[in-house]
């Protein structure tokens, strides 16, 4: 098989990879871009350890070939923080140790992220709902909702 020449964007940096015509975005990002954020944990799109945005879309990066990245935005976890500054949904998941392995925290990150661009003010039924497809072993998830709902307070410039 021939490689195929994508050219895309990733966390707002103009990228150009070669890759299998087979090989999943998560691979890519992983071993040939070294975006090593994006975790795979099941490989089938049950867990969400692999979630990024495609043109502001959540994604399972294994269920999407690396072709189809082409001429696309791609936004991964090492994209969600501003320089040194974490984003809300981050800190507040550090601040309020809705963390344990890590496995699946930059799926949550980005996931939570991408409902407050969409939901400013969500409620909880909300936020478990848009995070179902996230799985975490450890933690539990009243902390990883907790976290979520004081971001998006915080967000929206509210008390939590």
């Amino acid at each position: 098989m021939s490689k195929v020449h994508v050219s895309t964007s990733i966390n707002g940096d103009e990228v150009e990879f070669l890759c299998e015509p087979n090989e999943t975005l998560l691979d890519v990002l992983r071993d040939r871009l070294n975006l090593t954020g994006v975790k795979e944990g099941c490989g089938t799109g049950d867990c969400g350890a692999c979630s990024v945005t495609l043109d502001g879309r959540l994604v399972c990066a294994c269920l999407v070939l690396g072709a189809e990245a082409e001429g696309h935005a791609i936004e991964t976890i090492e994209g969600v923080a501003v320089e040194d500054e974490l984003h809300p949904v981050q800190r507040h998941i550090l601040e309020q140790a809705a963390l344990q392995c890590g496995i699946c925290t930059p799926g949550i990150v980005v996931a939570a992220k991408a409902l407050l661009e969409k939901n400013a003010d969500p409620s909880e039924s909300e936020i478990r709902y848009w995070l179902a497809g996230n799985l975490c072993r450890c933690t539990g998830y009243d902390k990883i909702i907790r976290a979520v709902q004081s971001a998006a307070a915080e967000m929206r410039g509210a008390q939590a």
